[in-house]
């Protein structure tokens, strides 16, 4: 798995003239949008407090067989795109209802450029997971970046309709494990990522890009 030199320096560039990211908002299932809660141009806020157990800004109201859902941002930003035409409209699954332009930390812009670098692993459903009890024991000893992983071995479990599932890592090389994506015990969307994987050997070059992100972009 080699580190792609190029787009990695066309990344950055990127991100230089265009540090945000958009999310779009859509429809988690069929029915009326009744309200919306925000108008164009609006700031908005995604889940708060230590367990992200303070909601985001209500967005819009979408309602089923008279039940009534409030849809909340997940992220912070500005709302764009607002698809006003939509109210009092009937909307199928995952229609866009609007768009969130999210201005990117450093901690989100070294993220992403991690995601395109790293061996991932994504979540193969939608459901909470843990790392396994030997990589989170490693982990805690020797710490991010220095915890080799092997073709085989148990590094997460997947709590899923009621069952404990393991996952093994599928490749061979030297990889260590680099970045965790998620928070333990908090549910992940099917394909979101986990944990990223560097191989050894590209750990100096990856650290230097690193680096730069932080002396070009101020902490946020």
């Amino acid at each position: 798995m080699e580190i792609e030199h190029q787009k990695l320096n066309l990344m950055l560039q990127k991100f230089k003239v265009n540090p945000y990211k958009i999310y779009p908002v859509l429809t988690p299932h069929t029915g009326y949008i009744r309200e919306f809660k925000v108008k164009e141009g609006d700031l908005v806020k995604g889940p708060s407090g230590k367990w992200l157990e303070k909601p985001g800004t209500p967005l819009f109201i979408l309602e089923r067989e008279r039940n009534q859902k409030i849809i909340r941002a997940k992220i912070s930003g500005v709302v764009q795109k607002l698809r006003i035409d939509l109210l009092d409209k009937f909307v199928e699954a995952e229609e866009v209802v609007l768009e969130i332009k999210h201005p990117l930390s450093q901690e989100e812009i070294i993220s992403e450029i991690l995601l395109s670098t790293l061996y991932i692993i994504k979540a193969p459903e939608t459901a909470r997971y843990i790392l396994s009890p030997s990589l989170a024991s490693k982990l805690e000893k020797q710490g991010l970046g220095k915890v080799k992983v092997k073709k085989g071995e148990e590094i997460l479990i997947m709590a899923f309709m009621k069952r404990e599932t393991p996952i093994y890592f599928p490749e061979d090389g030297n990889f260590v494990l680099y970045h965790i994506y998620f928070t333990p015990f908090q549910l992940v969307e099917r394909d979101q990522p986990l944990i990223g994987f560097c191989l050894e050997e590209n750990l100096p070059y990856l650290q230097k890009i690193i680096e730069r992100i932080k002396e070009e972009w101020p902490n946020s």
